[in-house]
């Protein structure tokens, strides 16, 4: 057990939802967020968001996150998903996963600034989903990059990742905004940095793809309102407002730099409105009326 299960040992917690590229746009928050000198006492990330959260916990100010910005603008699709027609043949022939893990392990081994998440600034949960089960897998000590591999792990692309008696798959199946776990970790104050949603569209999304994402952004927010109003009134929670419109698909790293440059803009505004100051579910959530 992490000396951080202790209710009383932190507070405000820092909640990194998933959502692949669009992690982009938490970089943007954390941006504005540090600048204006607000800070967490621990991470709890899921995802794309437990590598941000990973690496925020490492070095909680504004030279940190600049730093996480560096490496995002630098960031291709190949890094992250190298898939080839050598792996897809792979795929077809031999293997029951798509892409090796040798990529995302290799960002975090040559980045992350410290190797076991126990030995980070601020305590940091990193949540798994059990394969077998379904149940989310918080690791909160252990070697970081097998607990960020494993979060990230989108089945059927990547290889399970032997835990214990676990084999952990992608954070985000079982929890990608992990705001129960971090009301167990002791945190009485959440903000909660989402990746994205279905904003209100006046056109229905065209093709395939298109549609499959705005049912899925669709079905997390709904997720995050249905947990948020569970919460009960002795938690403060407070949502950064996501991008609206979200242009381009959680695979897609050329619009890196637009992301991280509208999340500045629109967190800082947030902020300027009193954002940290009204608890709450935001309107941008809700169910709009036709």
């Amino acid at each position: 057990m992490s000396a951080f299960d202790d209710a009383g040992s932190a507070k405000t917690a820092l909640v990194l939802a998933g959502g692949g590229s669009f992690g982009a746009i938490q970089v943007g928050m954390m941006h504005s967020l540090a600048a204006h000198g607000i800070s967490a006492d621990m991470v709890v990330g899921s995802s794309v968001g437990a590598l941000n959260g990973a690496y925020y916990a490492g070095d909680p100010t504004l030279k940190g996150v600049l730093q996480l910005e560096t490496i995002w603008r630098g960031l291709q699709r190949q890094d992250v998903f190298p898939v080839t027609w050598r792996t897809l043949l792979g795929f077809l022939w031999r293997r029951d996963f798509l892409i090796p893990h040798d990529g995302i392990a290799k960002l975090i081994d040559d980045h992350l600034p410290y190797r076991n998440l126990q030995d980070a600034k601020l305590p940091v949960h990193i949540v798994a989903t059990d394969m077998l089960s379904g149940d989310s897998v918080v690791l909160s000590e252990g070697p970081a990059t097998q607990a960020i591999v494993a979060s990230t792990a989108i089945p059927g692309a990547f290889a399970p990742v032997p835990y214990k008696d676990f084999y952990l798959v992608d954070g985000a199946i079982s929890s990608n905004t992990p705001i129960k776990i971090a009301v167990a970790k002791g945190a009485r104050r959440l903000i909660i940095l989402p990746t994205g949603h279905a904003c209100a569209a006046h056109a229905p999304p065209v093709g395939a793809v298109a549609n499959a994402l705005q049912a899925l952004t669709l079905l997390i927010a709904r997720q995050l309102v249905s947990e948020l109003e569970e919460l009960g009134p002795d938690i403060e929670h407070f949502v950064v407002p996501p991008l609206c419109p979200l242009v381009g698909s959680p695979y897609d790293f050329s619009r890196t730099a637009e992301h991280i440059e509208r999340a500045i803009q629109s967190t800082d505004a947030w902020l300027a409105r009193g954002g940290l100051q009204r608890s709450g579910i935001p309107d941008e959530l809700r169910p709009h009326s036709h």
